[in-house]
């Protein structure tokens, strides 16, 4: 008897994506880790703010893309998690408005 649970392999379950692919987005993240922590000794004033969240945004677009599978799903789903990271991006842009206006 087969268990239950067991589930053959076929190339139409999933986007299974090759180790070395794997490898080069982690490669990637950990560049972005030393840009970040680079650009963290620099003194830019205001824009140390800019440059860690815009590096901090190319690396979750990695890991949601790629490590989450995003990029192989419909466009509903896409353009939802869209609209999410935009109303987020809102929130935050008037967060540092509202703190660039008090000092």
């Amino acid at each position: 008897m087969t268990d239950t649970h067991e589930v053959p392999h076929s190339k139409d379950q999933g986007h299974a994506l090759s180790y070395r692919f794997l490898t080069l987005v982690w490669l990637g993240l950990m560049c972005l880790t030393a840009l970040t922590i680079g650009a963290a000794r620099i003194d830019l004033g205001y824009l140390n703010v800019v440059a860690a969240l815009g590096i901090a945004s190319a690396k979750a677009c990695l890991v949601i893309f790629f490590f989450m599978h995003l990029k192989y799903e419909n466009r509903l789903l896409k353009g939802m998690v869209l609209t999410a990271f935009v109303i987020l991006a809102i929130a935050i842009g008037l967060t540092f408005v509202d703190v660039g206006y008090r000092y």
